[in-house]
């Protein structure tokens, strides 16, 4: 194991469907070495609740401890922001750089980010991400979108940000749940340009359509 942590990420889950994605991202890059900085909203706390069959605490110190055990990271390795934490250093353009991903993003969080509301943390971290030209990417799990959701995801992909709906591909024919989460998991890796083995790019040999 390496001594230096690789760079930091920022990944905040909110209040969508599909908390296995954010979680399951979390996973793989605490794999990968990277520093992790991650943000719960209250609303995605009930949503693991539901679809999983952890209950996560609230506390940003507890998160941080359980969230650590639960993926084998180092210490320090995994840092936990809470709703209003205005002094982490997502909360300022001159605060460690780090790319960010929503995942998943509720349509609440993809408008209040595409209007610069800023009214928590997750969302001022967003705020920081497009205004610093950091990577931004968020994923939507909704359906069907309304005009509203579409003209929010065109303004953000306007400011530079990764619009990345977690619409799994069946090209690679997964077998498991597990395999659709790790086909979007592997997208967002592919934004951030961090290597993975989740599966292999179109056209390599191991590929289906290669």
């Amino acid at each position: 194991m390496a001594d230096e942590l690789q760079p930091p990420v920022t990944v905040a889950i909110t209040g969508a469907s599909g908390a296995q994605y954010g979680l399951r991202l979390i996973e793989v890059l605490v794999a990968a070495e990277h520093e992790v900085w991650v943000m719960i909203s209250k609303a995605a706390h009930m949503v693991i609740a539901t679809e999983t069959d952890s209950d996560l605490p609230a506390r940003p110190e507890r998160l941080t401890e359980a969230l650590t055990e639960r993926f084998g990271a180092r210490p320090g390795q995994i840092r936990c922001f809470g709703r209003e934490d205005w002094m982490a250093p997502v909360a300022s353009g001159s605060g460690a750089s780090s790319a960010m991903v929503i995942c998943p993003c509720s349509t609440g969080t993809l408008s209040a980010v595409a209007c610069g509301a800023s009214n928590n943390l997750i969302e001022r971290a967003a705020d920081v991400a497009l205004k610093e030209r950091r990577n931004l990417v968020l994923v939507p799990r909704e359906t069907p979108l309304s005009a509203i959701h579409l003209e929010h995801m065109l303004a953000l992909t306007r400011l530079g940000a990764v619009v990345m709906p977690a619409a799994p591909g069946f090209y690679h024919r997964p077998r498991e749940v597990e395999d659709m989460i790790d086909f979007i998991v592997a997208r967002i890796l592919n934004q951030l340009g961090i290597s993975h083995r989740l599966m292999p790019r179109w056209g390599d040999p191991a590929s289906p359509g290669a």
